[in-house]
């Protein structure tokens, strides 16, 4: 088989000659840009100074002699800002700081920080949804935008056998409700059904719509798999109640999908990265239209593997989970990542229906040496007659 084949296969709910393989086709399933460094390292591969792909999460862009190496079945077609908009780093004596495209300020303290956090939401102050109107929002419709993901993924369908999976133009309506609002304020607008946070719903709703109508019939056939996120859960259980979640979020979802699936030109299937404890909305998730469910969290609450995989892995597949990220991979000895990977494999594997990938972003205290440990056990037990 092909890598698109055994990928297409397996979302099918058919066993594929091997069990396909993914490493940094999404934000969710990256490595940060210390742990590559050492792993090219540890590979043997030239050393290079390396790209990012995310600034704000330091994920690197994994390179094609390291995605050759590893035998990684997919590529990521990510998302591109405007033609008008291009990041600009400043700093004060202690901190990195960043304004995105959606006006959202970012800070990196200089000493011992890890990742960009939000320090400025542009509508905390709004008090009526004709504010919300009035925001500068980016141009989903953006040539560069929208060229640039299609020339990408040409280049891929061009050049590997692999598939390709089309990121969104910015992530989901709680997260983005939460970081352009403000979290507190945001919660409110939820609780008290304000028309401010209605009003910013139905804008990013808009512009999802209007990305993925003018993208998708654009990629033609240079698309499998179309991603969208949104995080619901914690550690363990819900952000929200799942009444607020059908009432504000499942319809707009539903809407979105609904629309994507109609405007590609060919088969894609739907990829929904949703963090945390999420059991409680599987089922509302599938009603929603979401064919792949990612990260698949397998130490919160719920989300026991082999659980999942029985009650509902007959219709949805598992992107993720195979080996733990928070626990397992940074701190667990080689022969205990092994041990992980082996048991995830067992359980989610099993008639197609599963991609393997960690339960999330690599990040950058996990040694070269347990990332190369995950992969000989995923090598040694990804066949299916085993």
């Amino acid at each position: 088989m092909t890598s698109r084949e055994r990928v297409m296969t397996t979302l099918r709910h058919q066993e594929p000659d091997r069990i396909p393989f993914d490493l940094g086709s999404t934000g969710s399933t990256g490595i940060n840009a210390d742990a590559y460094a050492r792993l090219r390292q540890r590979l043997g591969l030239p050393e290079r100074p390396v790209v990012l792909t995310d600034i704000k999460q330091n994920l690197a862009l994994v390179e094609e002699d390291v995605l050759a190496r590893l035998e990684v079945d997919t590529r990521g077609v990510q998302r591109r800002s405007g033609s008008s908009f291009h990041v600009k780093l400043w700093e004060d004596a202690g901190s990195y700081y960043y304004t995105d495209e959606w006006g959202i300020t970012y800070r990196k303290p200089k000493a011992g920080g890890l990742y960009f956090d939000i320090v400025r939401s542009p509508l905390a102050e709004v008090r009526s949804a004709a504010d919300v109107a009035k925001h500068h929002w980016p141009n989903p419709l953006d040539e560069a935008r929208i060229q640039g993901a299609v020339a990408e993924a040409e280049r891929v369908a061009r050049e590997t056998d692999a598939c390709i999976v089309v990121g969104c133009m910015f992530s989901g309506l709680l997260e983005m409700g939460c970081w352009l609002r403000g979290f507190e304020e945001f919660y409110l607008d939820l609780a008290l059904g304000s028309a401010v946070g209605e009003a910013i719903l139905d804008k990013l709703t808009e512009l999802k719509l209007a990305y993925w109508g003018a993208l998708l019939p654009r990629l033609g056939e240079n698309v499998d798999v179309v991603r969208q996120g949104d995080d619901y859960g914690q550690q363990q259980g819900l952000l929200i109640s799942r009444e607020t979640y059908r009432k504000y979020f499942f319809p707009r979802f539903r809407q979105i999908f609904a629309a994507m699936k109609k405007t590609a030109r060919k088969e894609v299937f739907t990829f929904f990265h949703c963090c945390g404890a999420v059991r409680e909305l599987i089922p509302d998730l599938m009603e929603c239209g979401v064919d792949i469910l990612n990260p698949v969290q397998v130490n919160a609450r719920g989300m026991d593997s082999k659980e999942l995989k029985r009650e509902f892995g007959k219709d949805l597949s598992f992107w993720g989970g195979g080996v733990d990220t928070q626990h397992v991979l940074p701190r667990g000895s080689a022969r205990e990542v092994q041990d992980e990977v082996r048991r995830r494999i067992d359980d989610l594997a099993p008639g197609g229906g599963f991609v393997f990938a960690t339960v999330h972003n690599i990040q950058g205290d996990v040694s070269a040496e347990n990332i190369l440990a995950m992969w000989e056990a995923l090598r040694e037990q990804r066949g299916y007659s085993r």
